[in-house]
């Protein structure tokens, strides 16, 4: 295993980049609320991964099953099917206003968490 890439470090980082896609997806929900026919986008990780990584905790090697599961999972952006308007628009400004900050909150906890781990490295390193 990599000294640098930790099962909790790649777990960080797809956890970053879920965060990224996800605000995106948000964020083109709301420039698109007005546009007729417009489907919400929804993006899913946290589910599938969770289940992915019960499963391979009991496994005959969990460290090398978790590790699996880590680098071959990926987040999937679909439509949210349901319309909320007359004109077959499924955005709510309001719930994606909330949950752009809900998100921009847990992304700068994963920022806050992958810092820590670098000023530790680089405080071995120096000394």
């Amino acid at each position: 295993m990599d000294f640098l890439s930790t099962n909790s470090s790649l777990l960080m980082e797809k956890s970053l980049g879920f965060l990224w896609t996800k605000q995106a997806a948000i964020l083109d929900n709301i420039a698109n609320a007005e546009t007729p026919n417009y489907k919400a986008k929804v993006v899913t990780f946290e589910e599938t991964i969770r289940s992915k990584l019960e499963t391979a905790r009991s496994g005959i090697k969990p460290r090398q099953s978790v590790r699996q599961v880590l680098n071959e999972s990926e987040f999937a952006v679909t439509e949210h099917l349901d319309a909320t308007r007359m004109d077959e628009n499924g955005v709510n400004v309001t719930a994606q206003s909330v949950e752009a900050m809900r998100n921009a909150y847990q992304m700068r906890y994963v920022l806050n968490a992958i810092n820590s781990d670098l000023k530790l490295l680089h405080a071995a390193v120096r000394g």
